[in-house]
């Protein structure tokens, strides 16, 4: 697992500031489709904020989880960094996220 989460931190580095992208590019981007596993690294990220996982979001554009929680703090605080990055946030979900989601 920690050479997956290292290959991960890895492509997630290359998402700018502004854009996200998604638990399942990155997976795909791996080569897998063990999107949770993705999760997982993103949920045991040691390197935060320098390896940005508070910009990976799920495939329909909603926020998804942060720092293993699904609701509550942690999740304002993934959407006020998004915030902060230019990602306007409405109802929990990124607006116009097919314009700002980076693939790889």
């Amino acid at each position: 697992m920690k050479e997956f989460s290292g290959r991960t931190y890895a492509l997630l580095r290359q998402v700018p500031k502004g854009r996200v992208t998604t638990y399942k590019e990155l997976a795909s981007a791996l080569g897998t489709k063990a999107y949770q596993a993705v999760g997982q690294a993103m949920r045991n990220n040691p390197y935060a904020p320098e390896v940005p996982c508070h910009r990976v979001v799920k495939s329909d554009g909603s926020i998804g989880g942060f720092g293993g929680e699904t609701a509550g703090n942690k999740i304002t605080e993934k959407i006020e960094l998004l915030r902060s990055e230019g990602v306007q946030v409405e109802d929990n979900k990124v607006k116009d996220f097919e314009k700002i989601v980076f693939r790889f």
